[in-house]
């Protein structure tokens, strides 16, 4: 199975590459991509370097065009989509469909992902993707079990890639409408999830208090580390409990089940993390190709080394168990 690796900047892409990276997916600097935070991204020369990077080294590079377009301004998403084909992406990961229908009638030749953030999430949708554009992949939610997807594999005619480390996202995977609630952007519109201008924090006697927007996210006393504030991970009054509402601030792990993905006809492994630095990119991509070379039950011991890396140093395999409250 290939390992997906997520680059956010130059420097993190070389890392990725020089870890063993099958593939790296990033994005231009601007709202194509679902992560347009400031600091992050490439321009096109610097896409165009990083290319030439991984090439050389056999590497595949996806381009990320995964946001939906803006009526009135499709020329942004359509210029996007011309300057990576020209620049020589491997394959355009898109969720737009009229994206997806002008990329397939203009540029036929090249290769395309359907991303999560479509929500592509049984064999109709993924087959009617197949017919009317072409799709190559479909990267899909992280709310199916691995049963689940095993009965998709059986009804599909493209590869499956799924999310095996890193942040996880909830409600409808990948088409996340909380951001836009509190702040009046999205990760879907304006590829910003909790962006950076709407966060607050304030000291309220012994405890530090995070805010989205208006909104109150979560209360930390004394001691306890602060997560960064989002909705979907935000700790709140439910009845006669005081918790986390959706899910709790911890990362993705399925690396443990990779055989049983791999027997339910997954071809691609992916990280999440186009937002981490550099280091945690190396270290992350490098351990999990270990892993996947190593023998099942030297597994474990490579993959001990990642908790530190795993938000709240915890880790969960999420809706892969379906195990809700």
């Amino acid at each position: 199975m290939e390992l997906i690796c997520p680059a956010g900047t130059p420097a993190a892409f070389r890392e990725a590459v020089d870890a063993g990276a099958d593939a790296v997916y990033c994005g231009f600097r601007d709202e194509t991509n679902a992560r347009n935070f400031p600091g992050l991204n490439f321009s096109r020369e610097e896409l165009r370097e990083a290319i030439a990077y991984a090439r050389k080294r056999g590497t595949q590079t996806f381009v990320a065009l995964n946001t939906f377009m803006r009526a009135g301004d499709e020329q942004i998403w359509y210029r996007a989509a011309a300057d990576a084909v020209a620049l020589g992406a491997d394959a355009l990961i898109l969720a737009d469909f009229g994206l997806m229908a002008h990329v397939a009638e203009r540029y036929p030749e090249q290769r395309l992902h359907v991303s999560v953030q479509a929500s592509a999430s049984n064999a109709d949708a993924i087959n009617f993707l197949i017919d009317a554009f072409n799709a190559k992949r479909v990267v899909l939610p992280r709310t199916l079990t691995i049963s689940d997807i095993a009965r998709i594999a059986r009804q599909i005619r493209c590869e499956i890639e799924v999310f095996v480390f890193g942040g996880l996202c909830v409600m409808a995977e990948g088409r996340c409408s909380l951001s836009s609630y509190a702040t009046g952007k999205s990760p879907n519109m304006n590829g910003v999830c909790s962006p950076a201008s709407h966060v607050h924090y304030r000291n309220e006697g012994d405890d530090l208090v995070s805010e989205l927007g208006e909104y109150t996210i979560n209360r930390f006393p004394r001691g306890e580390a602060a997560g960064y504030p989002t909705l979907c991970k935000g700790r709140f009054d439910i009845a006669e409990t005081h918790a986390y509402a959706f899910e709790d601030p911890v990362s993705l792990d399925v690396m443990g089940e990779i055989e049983a993905l791999k027997a339910a006809g997954v071809s691609a492994l992916k990280i999440e993390g186009r937002q981490r630095g550099k280091a945690y990119v190396a270290e992350v991509v490098s351990t999990l190709k270990k892993a996947l070379a190593a023998e099942p039950a030297s597994r474990t011991a490579l993959l001990s080394r990642l908790s530190t890396l795993s938000e709240g140093q915890k880790t969960t395999s999420g809706a892969y168990e379906k195990r809700w409250r």
